[in-house]
């Protein structure tokens, strides 16, 4: 059953293998509010051939950055729909100070709107490692295995059709501390302008997935009473 309460606009963050993606779910269904993703945005304006889908598909083919325009003008298309009344959950925007800008103006522009309030999942740099390198993909079911924290009865193998198990490219070693370190330089800046507005929290991410959200949800409910 959602909350009653009005959560208003929140920024999750949290580095890659922080359980962002679980808690993302979890705040959808204890407030009833929705889940919006710039990379789904993206993917679905592609999909769906929109004008601003066109465009960033020319910008990703061309190995660019889609600009802050376009995706400020696809998360104001988001905005717009009424299922954010309430409140919405937003993950990977806004992400550059410029999007901090337009995002802070456009809320302060509408009458009522509640400002943003961002809460950092914080995981141990070593957990973080052992949960995606460990991460094991069985290709056939999809089914996901951790070779530390829930490995397949057989080793290497999938439990439900013996297929062999793969590890992404991406959860290698190598390629997921660079992932850290460009996560980290790229969220220092937007972290510290909410810090220094008053509107930033700290969650331990090293605990069972209820117990995270009820950290999320009390720190949201203690700053928008504050």
């Amino acid at each position: 059953m959602p909350s009653t309460a009005i959560p208003g606009p929140i920024l999750l963050l949290g580095a890659p293998g922080s359980g962002k993606g679980t808690q993302a779910k979890e705040l959808v269904k204890h407030w009833g509010i929705p889940h919006i993703s710039t990379g789904d945005l993206l993917r679905a304006n592609a999909a769906k051939g929109t004008t601003l889908g066109k465009a960033s598909k020319e910008i990703m083919q061309r190995g660019e950055l889609v600009p802050d325009s376009l995706v400020d003008d696809m998360v104001a298309e988001r905005l717009e729909k009424p299922d954010t009344a309430k409140g919405y959950i937003l993950d990977g925007f806004p992400r550059t100070l410029g999007q901090v800008a337009w995002l802070d103006g456009r809320l302060a522009a509408e009458s009522g709107s509640l400002p943003v309030i961002a809460v950092m999942i914080q995981v141990d740099y070593n957990q973080l490692l052992r949960r995606i390198t460990g991460r094991r993909i069985c290709p056939v079911c999809q089914r996901i295995y951790n070779i530390y924290t829930n490995p397949p009865q057989r080793s290497g193998f999938c439990d439900v059709d013996g297929t062999r198990l793969v590890q992404r490219a991406d959860d290698a070693e190598q390629v997921v501390a660079e992932r850290m370190r460009a996560y980290a330089a790229m969220t220092a800046p937007v972290i510290e302008h909410y810090r220094g507005a008053g509107r930033f929290a700290e969650v331990n991410g090293d605990r069972a997935v209820e117990v995270v959200s009820a950290g999320i949800v009390a720190e949201v409910e203690r700053m928008r009473k504050s």
